[in-house]
């Protein structure tokens, strides 16, 4: 059999097969990429057995367990676990504190499945520390530079085309901006931060050298940058990108109308188109205040005479309008202040290919100095 491990490092590099025993609620407000949820006790049972430990004591508690979850749920839940674990031979099982949880269902593999099968001592709690560290550790020890620019310039792109690159946008399933809200969810405040420092521990792992972000603002939609990377990332050396109006707004276009719409009739079918429209049309409500009441009617009108005939006929051209009135208006002057407050840290500014370039060169010269 192998043994009970804490090499939290390996698990995640490595990508092992992970079978988290807690409850669902204490799963949906946090986990590990790739996990499986697949429990001891559902939430309720989880909720009487804690009131049993408090009021009477562990063994009372572990009496009420196995009480509770026996029977035809014990058959159901043994027979996911086999499952996962013959499907996942490498694999562990760890609870919150790698404690009673976890050793219930080890015991109960062993006793009724005659299979061993390791777990992860500490638990999720140890696994979440570790991440919360090379986080932490990475934001003061590593090599970071940032793509700045203004709105539809292209920065997600240039992050795309580079190898050393941590797409925040694309972990926190949102562009970014006031319109940036996809049609799916985004992950709680805790999984975008595991995933980042996962992504972050095994780019380290295969020797990236210098890491390059996106300028971001501390929230990317409702997920908040952790402090220490937000903070570093207001010294990090910039890159500016630029590009046309033009190819700014065909650029926004193509990102929060065709493929947004795209999103969701994906996801909806007959019901998506109505979900979008309502989506770009709150979006602007969020800004209205800041865009003042004309400005905002202005703008709102447009884009209702857009989205209608958008609907009527598939064209988007109409768009175009509001798209470029906005970053004109609303977006650009305030992009020029953050350049002008930045300038002191812009080590180069250019159109994507240009940026692209010096930054792989950036790289390849930081490569060369720690070989």
């Amino acid at each position: 059999m192998r043994g009970d491990t804490d090499n939290y490092r390996a698990l995640f590099l490595d990508d092992i097969p992970l079978m988290d025993a807690r409850a669902p609620v204490e799963f949906a407000k946090g986990a590990f990429p790739g996990v499986v949820n697949l429990p001891l006790m559902n939430d309720l049972e989880r909720q009487k057995v804690g009131t049993c430990f408090k009021q009477h004591g562990q063994q009372a508690a572990i009496e009420l367990g196995n009480r509770l979850v026996s029977g035809q749920i014990k058959a159901e839940r043994m027979g996911a676990w086999v499952d996962f674990v013959r499907n996942n031979p490498h694999g562990y099982i760890y609870c919150f504190r790698g404690g009673l949880r976890s050793q219930i269902v080890q015991q109960w593999l062993k006793s009724e499945a005659g299979i061993d099968y390791p777990r992860v001592t500490g638990g999720y709690k140890a696994m979440r520390h570790f991440l919360l560290d090379t986080l932490e550790q990475a934001a003061t020890g590593l090599d970071f530079v940032l793509v700045g620019g203004m709105t539809g310039t292209g920065k997600t792109e240039v992050l795309a085309r580079l190898g050393n690159s941590v797409d925040l946008e694309g972990l926190a399933n949102h562009r970014g901006s006031s319109f940036g809200k996809r049609a799916t969810p985004q992950p709680a405040q805790i999984d975008f931060e595991n995933a980042l420092a996962v992504r972050l521990l095994k780019m380290q792992a295969a020797n990236v050298s210098q890491f390059v972000l996106e300028d971001e603002a501390r929230l990317v939609g409702r997920c908040s940058i952790p402090l220490p990377l937000f903070q570093g990332m207001q010294h990090y050396p910039l890159v500016w990108l630029e590009d046309s109006l033009e190819g700014r707004v065909e650029r926004i276009l193509k990102d929060y109308v065709v493929d947004l719409c795209a999103e969701f009739i994906a996801g909806q079918g007959d019901a998506g188109f109505a979900a979008f429209a309502e989506r770009l049309q709150q979006s602007l409500v969020n800004i209205s205040r800041r865009l003042g009441g004309e400005h905002y009617r202005k703008l709102a009108l447009i884009m209702d005479q857009a989205l209608a005939e958008q609907a009527r006929s598939g064209a988007v051209d109409l768009h175009r309008d509001w798209i470029e009135a906005l970053l004109t208006d609303y977006y650009d002057p305030m992009y020029v202040y953050q350049r002008e407050s930045k300038a002191s840290r812009i080590e180069f500014a250019g159109e994507q290919d240009a940026v692209v370039e010096f930054l792989r060169e950036r790289a390849a010269r930081k490569h060369d100095k720690s070989l």
